[in-house]
């Protein structure tokens, strides 16, 4: 079907149906309970893991099968932003002109800083993104907001205005951002019983896109440009002296990773009309390799796994603080209960960091394919038990296909 075999199918329907149930999934508990603090099924939340999912999965086109690590990513992602704001502000707040545009601009971009730093390759290479990443938020936090052409808005950001052009702006269009007059953040509530689902018009949008460059990320890793790009990984040195010309191909790689970061960083714009600098710093670069690292890179699905889990520990477990933790250690003696809270105290709240860390080292030393080779250890471990027999570790460990 669609070009793809019958594994690839599967994939691709399974994450079409997580995706559809979304709002049912990542809501398992009742309203009102002690563990409702751990639904993640909320409109804001459920947008950004598909938006990230979409970052993500280019990236991994780039690092997961030429081995190119780039800490350049985010400029991608904020130049996308800035384009799809000055649509809004200048033809209208439908979102097909704006994501149109901050694909293309962040292709270009990525052409022109990919021809540079795909001169060299390794650590060098890394350090060429991460310069041109800083240089492009210095650029956009002062330089470009200069008054005489305020390209940017410095810190304060780029947003819409009510005196701006909005050329194709209509008479009875929504004032947000929308699809040709469904806005985007339409929203239908279902009660079912003391459960609340909640079905986001923003999220559908960006979640149906995601499984339309999940669909190309797969055609990319089993098309021939695909092989080569995993010939570039594994031993670039030996292609070239076949007479094989790389850089083509690695530059066809950066632009098209580029523009899947545009993409999320329109998408963004889309969910909410402001765009800042912050978006370019060198910090939404680093999140991204790790969205790749811990899903698993060179995978399909790892990035997206990756980047659910990373962005579910930023929005849950950043809002746990010491009252949520007494309500819930409460059964506990009083001096035992506060030395529970005080142990706990520095991995929650602002120290979610702290707990990510820890769990990021325990997967690349004990998973070095990412949480796809803990389901796929887990799968097996599970097929065995079903037949009966205990295959003995090899103790040899691969990153996961």
């Amino acid at each position: 079907m669609l070009g793809l075999n019958k594994k690839d199918t599967s994939l691709l329907i399974i994450v079409g149906l997580l995706t559809l149930l979304a709002p049912f999934i990542l809501n398992p508990f009742p309203e009102g309970s002690a563990m409702a603090q751990f639904n993640a099924g909320y409109p804001d939340l459920m947008q950004r893991f598909v938006i990230f999912g979409i970052l993500a999965i280019g990236f991994n086109i780039l690092f997961g099968l030429t081995g190119y690590l780039s800490f350049g990513h985010a400029a991608f992602l904020g130049v996308g932003s800035y384009s799809a704001v000055w649509m809004f502000k200048l033809l209208s707040y439908n979102i097909i002109p704006a994501i149109a545009l901050s694909v293309v601009v962040a292709g270009l971009f990525s052409l022109l800083i990919g021809f540079v730093s795909l001169r060299r390759s390794g650590i060098y290479f890394s350090i060429l993104t991460l310069a041109f990443a800083q240089m492009s938020f210095a650029l956009a936090y002062s330089v470009l907001s200069n008054p005489k052409f305020n390209l940017t808005n410095g810190e304060t950001g780029l947003q819409v205005y009510a005196d701006d052009p909005q050329i194709l702006q209509g008479a009875n269009a929504p004032d947000l951002p929308h699809l040709f007059g469904l806005p985007m953040r339409a929203t239908y509530t279902m009660d079912v019983g003391a459960w609340s689902f909640d079905f986001n018009a923003g999220y559908y949008l960006c979640a149906v896109i995601m499984m339309v460059v999940f669909y190309l990320s797969i055609r990319i890793f089993r098309s021939p440009f695909g092989m080569m790009l995993r010939a570039v990984k594994s031993n670039q040195q030996r292609m070239n002296y076949t007479g094989l010309n790389s850089k083509p191909y690695t530059l066809a790689a950066f632009v098209i990773s580029g523009m899947y970061a545009g993409l999320a960083g329109g998408l963004m714009a889309a969910m909410d009309p402001l765009a800042g600098a912050e978006r370019m710093q060198w910090t939404a670069s680093g999140e991204v390799v790790l969205m790749t690292i811990l899903g698993g890179t060179g995978t399909l699905i790892g990035p997206v796994l990756g980047a659910g889990f990373i962005k579910y520990f930023e929005n849950i477990f950043s809002k746990i603080n010491d009252n949520v933790l007494h309500g819930w250690f409460a059964f506990l003696p009083d001096g035992l209960e506060d030395a529970v809270v005080f142990l706990i105290h520095p991995f929650i709240g602002k120290g979610w960091h702290l707990t990510l860390g820890i769990l990021f080292m325990l997967v690349v030393i004990y998973l070095p394919g990412g949480l796809v080779e803990g389901g796929q250890r887990l799968l097996n471990r599970l097929k065995r038990k079903k037949t009966g027999t205990d295959d003995a570790p090899s103790g040899k460990t691969e990153p996961a296909e």
